[in-house]
């Protein structure tokens, strides 16, 4: 695939331009399926560079991917051609559950050092809390976290699994730039209700909207149309209720008529998904994962893929009414959606 200039979006109300698609880093590190070599992750890194895909989007706990990253900054020299995000908080056990929550101000600060070092920078781009405990006022979260911004330590803000009335107290304290979440064709919680309607808050606030699992953790993709994941080789089908054996057949079928969309667009269902999120705003940032070249390229391809205001509407009624079968992740992560943390009592308001 030829280089070329790749489109920019500006990172909230007053950020930094950024592709208007990010890349994201877990799977590379071998979370869902074995871990390829160093040498074949550099060389899906390296091509994601002359791509202009420059965007990514990593944490402490995806395996080894920062100490992976501090490998490939040192082999070229390019860590400042990469706008990096990484996370803290979330405290993983066995079988890569959510064990716990940390979102204290103090483990904020300890687990920024920690990637920093482990990154082989002296700078974040974009920090995350990658999920809030609802027992840690928000506005102790985010007094580390503008500490750490003003030390230069990281250089914008993010948060995950926020409320709106979360969001709009911590947005008392410092800046938002992104907040992070679920959010596919399949997947439209940020803009219902039960969400406290995140996306309409984020909107209003001016914040950007970053979108994990954005192909449906690889379901909206003609591979899981062909064969789907077996319990064998594929994490996704014993954590995944969507990828279970009872649920793939009738998914399948749902897919492959989303698939007519893409064929009459002229491309693949990934790109469809891809490019469908990207026409729902300004704010939107997919940041699809893979760790090969051909789903890299494929996925950045979903850029050239023009959709008219009619096309995303067909796609909307569709996917509206259409019902997988099994939730998209695992039971234990809904404890951890859309959370109200305890309120500050002593220092309500503040902003640094």
């Amino acid at each position: 695939m030829p280089s070329k200039p790749a489109p920019l979006r500006t990172l909230g109300k007053n950020g930094p331009a950024v592709p208007a698609m990010g890349f994201g880093l877990m799977g590379l590190s071998g979370i869902h399926g074995p871990r390829p070599s160093d040498e074949e992750r550099f060389q899906v890194l390296d091509h994601a560079v002359e791509l202009g895909s420059t965007f990514w989007d990593t944490a402490n706990v995806y395996g080894d991917s920062e100490d992976l990253l501090s490998r490939w900054f040192a082999r070229t020299g390019k860590r400042g051609e990469i706008f990096l995000a990484s996370k803290f908080a979330l405290i993983i056990g066995e079988g890569r559950g959510i064990k716990g929550v940390d979102s204290s101000g103090e483990y904020c600060k300890r687990a920024c050092e920690a990637s920093l070092k482990r990154l082989g920078t002296d700078y974040i781009d974009l920090y995350y809390a990658h999920r809030v405990n609802p027992k840690t006022p928000i506005e102790e979260t985010m007094r580390a976290m503008a500490e750490l911004k003003a030390e230069g330590k990281i250089r914008n803000i993010g948060l995950c699994g926020v409320s709106s009335n979360t969001l709009r107290r911590a947005c008392a304290i410092a800046p938002v730039a992104a907040v992070q979440f679920e959010y596919s064709p399949f997947v439209l919680d940020i803009e219902q209700a039960s969400s406290t309607h995140l996306l309409q808050t984020c909107r209003e606030l001016g914040i950007a909207v970053v979108c994990y699992s954005p192909l449906g953790r690889g379901m909206l993709s003609e591979a899981f149309t062909a064969k789907g994941p077996s319990e064998a080789k594929d994490s996704r089908a014993s954590r995944f209720p969507q990828f279970r054996e009872e649920n793939r057949d009738g998914n399948a079928k749902i897919v492959r008529q989303f698939k007519a969309f893409a064929d009459k667009k002229g491309c693949s269902t990934s790109q469809l998904a891809l490019a469908w999120i990207l026409k729902q705003g300004d704010e939107m940032f997919p940041i699809p994962g893979t760790k090969r070249i051909k789903y890299l390229e494929e996925n950045w391809g979903a850029l050239d893929v023009q959709l008219t205001d009619d096309d995303a509407a067909d796609v909307r009624r569709f996917v509206e009414g259409a019902e997988l079968a099994g939730d998209a992740g695992p039971a234990a992560s809904k404890a951890f959606a859309f959370v109200d943390t305890k309120e500050d009592a002593e220092r309500p308001n503040e902003r640094l």
